[in-house]
């Protein structure tokens, strides 16, 4: 069957070193025992996508490395006809996780910077329900699948000045509060100058739904204790384009549909910083549902 989902996006290697803090410019601290395994933001998507319940496909460089092997092999249940290899080393993440949970990431692309879509990731892209990117592989491939895309979610991350063009073919804008003031300044109502519908991540506060017909929406957030938010906003976003597939099938996505998305992507990202690492903090959907009913039902 073809996938509800394609995530055009990375994948790296994560190098996870445990902080007591995160280091000041110019400061060393010393970390403690550092742990190796899969993540990158398209990779983590892709993943939180498939696990949330949508046929998901990914659209991926990966070296011919055993990073690339190991990615390949974490990436369950994810369609990886679409993937290449390529020469360049598959991508590095090394992360800062700190006591609080908090961290702080640093990214060598290796082969999401060779990126680009084939003919036959066109035509996936341009049948799938949903399709999903990020900003950790160029920008030329993400306007690419946006432009052939029915219906395109952006997570503008890592924070970046983007241009009008690609802004036009973003149904769905995903930001966390850097990001947003990378793209509109201060005021995050000014996203809808932009694009038609926006989603701002708070962290633990939750979240807020800005549309053009709509008043602001604010999704609290799920109180939990923190063990590490790496992959919490993946996680969100991929749980939010795997809910939107069962709205899109119905050719609009109104604005309750949203909400909804929106309340099942928080509680997903709520359970994911209850665990440690990347794809393995992700949740699956029997769980991300069993939190929802307690939460909102």
């Amino acid at each position: 069957m073809e996938p509800e989902v394609v995530v055009v996006g990375s994948a790296n290697v994560d190098l996870v070193l445990p902080v007591q803090r995160i280091p000041r410019p110019g400061e060393t601290v010393l970390a403690g025992a550092m742990t190796r395994g899969p993540g990158g933001k398209g990779a983590n998507q892709a993943v939180a996508s498939a696990r949330a319940g949508a046929r998901t496909a990914m659209v991926v460089a990966l070296g011919d490395d055993e990073g690339g092997a190991l990615l390949r092999a974490a990436l369950e249940g994810v369609d990886l006809t679409l993937a290449t290899t390529s020469d360049a080393p598959t991508g590095t993440a090394i992360i800062t996780v700190e006591e609080s949970g908090e961290n702080s990431i640093v990214v060598a692309p290796g082969a999401n910077g060779e990126l680009t879509l084939s003919a036959e990731a066109v035509a996936a892209i341009g049948q799938a329900k949903i399709v999903l990117s990020q900003l950790e592989i160029p920008f030329a491939t993400v306007q690419a699948a946006a432009a052939a895309s029915a219906y395109f979610i952006l997570n503008a991350a890592p924070a970046a000045e983007l241009s009008d063009e690609l802004l036009a073919e973003v149904d769905l804008l995903v930001v966390n509060e850097t990001e947003a003031e990378a793209i509109a300044g201060p005021d995050r109502s000014a996203l809808l100058k932009k694009v038609p519908a926006a989603v701002v991540t708070l962290g633990g506060a939750g979240a807020v739904i800005l549309t053009r017909d709509a008043d602001e929406i604010a999704v609290p957030g799920v109180p939990v204790e923190v063990v590490d938010t790496t992959a919490a906003g993946d996680t969100f976003c991929g749980v939010l384009a795997a809910t939107l597939t069962v709205a899109s099938a119905n050719d609009s996505i109104t604005g309750s549909d949203l909400t909804n998305a929106v309340r099942r992507a928080n509680v997903a990202a709520s359970l994911s910083v209850q665990a440690a690492g990347a794809i393995p903090s992700v949740p699956h959907g029997d769980a991300i549902d069993a939190r929802y009913a307690e939460v909102y039902l």
